[in-house]
């Protein structure tokens, strides 16, 4: 036996074993990335791989539990830990608890239930695994194709949220529900996990034909290929007398859900500047988010107080899917002064952002030149 095919079955054997030792315990990633390994270098690059381990996140559980106390912290653990909330490791003591959305979550889904007021997860912990393939087979473990993983639905139980005030805080699963997207019969996984070619078991450890697997990188919001492919714009200036008058045309071309969607404190921030060649500045703004409130009619500006007290919203201008929109701009300048037009979109994640970097991207710039 060669080297090579030694540690293929040294690897299989471990996997068998193990599968076989815990029958009821959901496994950790990096055990289901012994064989899936391609699907699990793609997993570790998603926000469902560090859901838990977010120092945003971390910040914010820390504030909720101070605000709401231990009922608190269940409640964001149930999606941002969903296997550790089912475990009841509500303290966080499994390695597998800070996985985050991790793999035994998702393939032992068996059911989204709408019987209460949220969508609810169904699980089930076993060696029986469901998914999107067809046919599949495995040594380790059992394998059932599942209908329901390529529905939205199965987005559901995190992407949508009712709080406690009788409050729709996440509404990412309705804003789908009536979009074209949907009439269409494209589902989240259209745009968040496509169809790629590749290989679902390592071949070291089994031969396997090659397949069209999901892409568990699952890129989303803060995504710069997301952002550019969902939004496109259009800058126009022109000069009126003293005046230059700018139009900027936005489209939400193509996200199946408003933009931007998810928690309200995120918002999309068009900035239009005009730059004067005799070193004038003029900047204006427009801002795309929806605003909520507390029963005082107090606006909430974090997050884990939208969550916990959010009761009313105060207003709602996102963009819809597939929704055009036109904003106007003036600005004083006389005839006789050249100017750049400058415009950026940029997407704005969180107030409690520490870096640039994670509190907001740029990713849309356009510029004129007027002589």
């Amino acid at each position: 036996m060669t080297p090579s095919k030694l540690a293929a079955c040294m690897l299989w054997l471990a996997a068998t074993d193990v599968l076989s030792a815990l029958p009821d315990a959901p496994a950790s990633a990096e055990f289901c990335g012994r064989c899936h390994r391609a699907i699990y270098e793609a997993w570790k690059q998603s926000a469902h791989a560090v859901a838990m381990e977010s120092r945003l996140f971390q910040d914010a559980l820390e504030l909720a539990e101070a605000e709401g106390g231990s009922q608190a912290r269940k409640l964001c653990l149930q999606c941002h830990s969903p296997v550790g909330s089912r475990l009841g490791d509500h303290a966080l003591r499994l390695k597998v608890s800070w996985e985050g959305v991790t793999c035994d979550f998702c393939h032992s889904l068996r059911q989204v239930a709408w019987t209460g007021g949220n969508p609810q997860a169904r699980v089930e912990f076993s060696l029986l695994k469901s998914g999107t393939i067809q046919q599949a087979a495995s040594g380790a473990h059992g394998t059932e194709f599942s209908p329901l993983h390529a529905t939205a639905e199965v987005c559901a139980p995190c992407h949508e949220y009712t709080n406690s005030q009788g409050f729709s805080v996440l509404q990412t699963y309705t804003e789908w529900k009536a979009s074209p997207a949907a009439a269409s019969g494209q589902a989240c996984q259209s745009c968040h996990m496509t169809r790629i070619a590749g290989d679902v078991v390592d071949p070291r450890i089994q031969r396997s034909r090659e397949a069209r697997i999901n892409l568990h990188s699952m890129p989303g919001s803060r995504s710069l290929q997301q952002l550019t492919r969902a939004i496109a714009a259009r800058l126009d200036a022109v000069r009126q007398g003293d005046q230059v008058l700018v139009t900027v045309q936005l489209h939400n071309r193509a996200a199946g859900h408003r933009l931007p969607s998810g928690s309200p404190v995120r918002r999309l921030n068009l900035v239009v500047r005009v730059e004067g060649y005799d070193g004038s500045r003029a900047e204006q703004e427009r801002t795309y988010t929806r605003r909520v409130a507390d029963v005082q009619g107090r606006e909430l500006d974090f997050e884990h107080l939208v969550f916990l007290r959010g009761a009313r919203e105060l207003s709602d201008n996102r963009l819809k899917p597939d929704e055009r929109r036109t904003e106007q701009f003036a600005f004083p300048l006389p005839a006789s002064v050249k100017a750049t037009v400058k415009v950026s979109l940029a997407y704005y994640y969180s107030p409690m952002a520490r870096t640039e970097q994670d509190q907001r991207v740029v990713f849309l710039s356009l510029q004129r030149l007027l002589p």
